[in-house]
């Protein structure tokens, strides 16, 4: 399984060049079965890394830009009603396919991304009585710019928490951005092939609950939750599901470097990107990377 995991790392690698620690991040958060989100400004290739996972994990795909305008319908579907048969016929949005790509979230008013993230949470929606199941898998990925952009509404703390992992891509080191400019990966670059298909990623995803926790890492794992909620640092500690989405990860994490096993290391390496859009700093001027940087510093490992 590791040679499939290092495959699509490597095929996602030809187009988001110098970003393969975002790469592995994106790919444990499609494992441990959670959606992602991606922060940064424009023009960093937030759409592209998800356009390329998706081409990746040889998965069916669809794009939604959010904009102010955009209504619940435009997202799920809409029932139409049919004069030759007297009848109400739906017509399934973009929604329903196996990864969505979610562009510029926040810019879509607080009605419409409601709609989104009870999909994600559920699964399914329900409309006019009926209920109608996603494909498996599914699975969201969600750009947005830094909340300080004109136009935007900031998702609140319960919606970002049905967001696995939240990261960011930041600018490519001088290397990456040379070949960049010399026309190598990025859009223009060739399109990536399919190194698995939605049978095989779901069979990665059974093996993702079966890496191994043992007692002692679990003993890190809660000592890590107990502090975020007793430190007078945090406005709010941790909750139960970041828990549970910590170890998740941490299990992707492990599947992906080739072990049936996880280390204390593998947390360290996840928990930025699981808890930091998590975590409520008290003080203002304490940034998302400082508060998970503080409680991994904390936290001794046992």
């Amino acid at each position: 399984m590791q040679n499939t995991t290092q495959k699509i790392i490597a095929a996602a690698s030809q187009v988001i060049l110098g970003k393969e620690q975002q790469i592995k991040l994106s790919l444990a958060c499609i494992l441990a079965r959670g959606h992602l989100l991606i922060e940064d400004m424009p023009g960093m290739g937030k759409t592209t890394l998800a356009h390329t996972m998706a081409q990746a994990l040889g998965l069916n795909f669809s794009r939604i830009q959010f904009t102010s305008d955009l209504l619940p319908a435009d997202v799920i579907g809409v029932s139409v009603y049919d004069r030759n048969t007297a009848t109400f016929k739906f017509h399934p949005g973009p929604i329903f396919t196996n990864v969505l790509l979610a562009d510029e979230v926040n810019r879509a008013t607080p009605k419409t991304q409601s709609a989104l993230l009870e999909v994600m949470e559920e699964g399914q929606i329900t409309l006019d009585g009926e209920t109608r199941k996603l494909p498996h898998p599914f699975f969201v990925i969600a750009t947005q710019n830094p909340t300080h952009h004109i136009g935007t509404f900031p998702l609140p703390e319960s919606q970002l928490d049905r967001f696995l992992m939240r990261i960011e891509l930041g600018y490519p080191d001088a290397a990456s951005e040379r070949a960049l400019l010399m026309n190598q990966g990025g859009r223009n670059g060739s399109l990536v092939e399919a190194c698995i298909d939605a049978d095989g990623l779901i069979k990665l995803q059974q093996a993702v609950d079966l890496i191994h926790v043992s007692n002692a890492l679990l003993d890190y794992l809660q000592a890590l939750l107990q502090y975020s909620r007793t430190s007078s640092r945090y406005i709010a500690g941790l909750s139960p599901r970041a828990g549970l989405a910590l170890r998740q990860c941490t299990q992707a994490w492990a599947l992906i470097h080739g072990r049936d096993y996880v280390l204390p290391e593998d947390i360290q390496a996840v928990l930025p990107s699981v808890v930091g859009h998590r975590l409520q700093a008290a003080s203002n001027a304490e940034s998302i990377g400082d508060s998970a940087l503080h409680l991994l510093n904390a936290v001794a490992i046992p």
